[in-house]
C-alpha cells in the first residue's frame, strides 16, 4: 500500500499540515535527517486522525497544500470539488482556479511545442479543446479572467494518477496569445496559450518551454552549451500580440542591426559570436551573444535609457551567474548603440561589467575597472 504524507491526510481531514506535523512530533519525534518528508503506514495515519475531529474540520476556503506536496488528484476533487477530468477545474468551494499539466502527455499531441517555462520566469499552458480552435469558455474563460475577478490559479503537473503541487500563479500581461497548435487528430488549428506567472511557487518542478534541452527539473541541473550564432534578421517585424488584441509591437530594427554589426566587428577581430542557452534547472535563458575567444557573454539594448541599461545589467549579470555555475567562466558585456550617463558608466565598472558602444568605424571597448586591493 502506498505510503501516506501530512499533505494526503490534510486533504483528507481538512485540516492545515502543520496541525498533523505538530501531532507527528508528539507521536513519532523530529523527523530523522536522511528523510526530507514524512511517510506513513496505515498504523501509523490512523494514530493521527484519532487526534481530529471531522466534523471540526476548517472551512474549504483554506488551500490546504504548499508547494511541492504529492497526492492523489482525486483527492483534490473530493475535498475541493471541481471537474476531474481535464486539464482546468473550477471548484466552487473555493474562489481558485485548479489547473493541471502532464507534459509527457501533452507530448503526444505536440502540446509541449507551446507549453513550459520561459526565459523570464513565466509559464505557457496551453488551454482546454482538443478539437477545433479553442475557444473562451468554462475554464479557458475563468483563467483568462482570474486576475480580474480575483482568484488565484494553482498549477499541479500530473503523472498517473498522482498530482504535484508546484503553487500559485497568477496571469500576466498579456493574459494570453493565439497560436497555432495541433488537436488529437495532428491537425492545426487556434489554441490559446495562456502567460502565467508565479506568486509562490516551485517552478524547478516544471519543464522548459518546448522541452529544450532535453528533461529537466533539478534545481542543481546547469548547463552552457555553445551553438552557432546567425546575425539576427532586422527588417522592421510587426509582431501581433494575439488575433484578439488591436496592440501591436513593433519589434526594433536598432537591436537587431546592431548584433548584426558587432557580430561583423568581432569577426574582423578574429572573433566567432556563438550562442549560449543557459540552463538553470527548468529555467532556460540565453543571452544575445556569447565570444568564446574573449570569454564574454553579450546582452545588447537598443537604447541607452537608464531603464534600458538598469535592465540589460540585471540580465548580463545573471547569465554570467548561470553559466558560472555550468563551469564556464565568463566576464559580462553590455552592447549599446551609444555612451550612457557616467553614473550608468561608473556601476557597469564597479560591477565588472565590459562596455561596448558602437562608434562611426565600428566599436568602442570600455574595460571594468581593476578592483582596488
Amino acid at each position: 500500500m502506498p505510503s501516506l504524507t501530512p499533505a494526503q491526510l490534510s486533504l483528507e481531514l481538512r485540516v492545515p499540515q502543520k496541525r498533523i506535523r505538530d501531532v507527528l512530533r508528539q507521536l513519532y519525534g523530529t523527523l530523522p535527517d536522511d528523510q526530507p518528508r514524512w511517510q506513513l503506514d496505515e498504523n501509523q495515519a490512523e494514530r493521527v486522525r484519532t487526534h481530529f475531529d471531522k466534523t471540526a474540520a476548517d472551512p474549504l476556503e483554506a488551500w490546504l497544500l504548499e508547494p511541492g506536496d504529492v497526492v492523489r488528484r482525486r483527492s483534490i476533487h473530493e475535498t475541493y470539488g471541481g471537474q476531474q477530468q481535464g486539464g482546468i477545474s473550477t471548484p466552487r468551494s473555493i474562489p481558485e482556479i485548479l489547473i493541471f499539466t502532464d507534459p509527457d502527455a501533452g507530448a503526444k499531441f505536440g502540446y509541449n511545442q507551446f507549453e513550459g517555462l520561459r526565459e523570464d520566469g513565466s509559464y505557457s499552458y496551453t488551454g482546454e479543446g482538443q478539437y477545433g480552435p479553442q475557444v473562451f469558455v468554462r475554464g479557458n474563460k475563468a483563467v483568462r479572467d482570474a486576475a480580474k475577478d480575483g482568484k488565484i490559479i494553482r498549477l499541479l503537473r500530473t503523472k498517473g494518477i498522482l498530482a504535484t503541487y508546484v503553487g500559485a500563479f497568477t496571469t500576466g500581461d498579456p493574459a494570453f496569445t493565439i497560436e497555432t497548435i495541433p488537436d488529437a487528430d495532428g491537425d492545426p488549428r487556434d489554441g490559446i496559450i495562456f502567460n502565467l506567472l508565479p506568486l509562490d511557487a516551485l517552478i524547478e518542478l516544471l519543464p522548459a518551454y518546448g522541452g529544450q534541452l532535453g528533461p529537466t527539473g533539478d534545481l542543481t541541473n546547469y548547463a552552457a552549451t555553445p551553438r552557432i550564432w546567425t546575425p539576427p534578421e532586422f527588417s522592421d517585424v510587426v509582431v501581433p500580440e494575439t488575433k484578439h488584441v488591436q496592440d501591436e509591437r513593433t519589434v526594433s530594427r536598432v537591436e537587431f542591426e546592431l548584433q548584426a554589426d558587432f557580430g561583423v566587428w568581432l569577426g574582423s577581430q578574429g572573433a566567432t559570436p556563438k550562442r549560449l542557452p543557459l540552463r538553470a534547472g527548468s529555467t532556460l535563458i540565453e543571452p544575445d551573444m556569447f565570444v568564446p575567444e574573449r570569454n564574454w557573454i553579450v546582452e545588447a539594448k537598443r537604447s541607452t535609457a537608464r531603464g534600458h541599461v538598469r535592465t540589460a545589467i540585471g540580465q548580463v549579470l545573471d547569465y554570467v551567474h548561470i553559466a558560472a555555475k555550468a563551469g564556464l567562466l565568463a566576464a559580462p558585456v553590455i552592447l549599446l548603440p551609444g555612451t550612457p550617463e557616467l553614473d550608468l558608466q561608473e556601476l557597469m565598472h564597479e560591477l565588472g561589467i565590459t562596455l561596448a558602444t558602437r562608434t562611426s568605424d565600428g566599436f568602442r571597448i570600455l574595460d571594468p575597472k581593476p578592483s582596488q586591493t
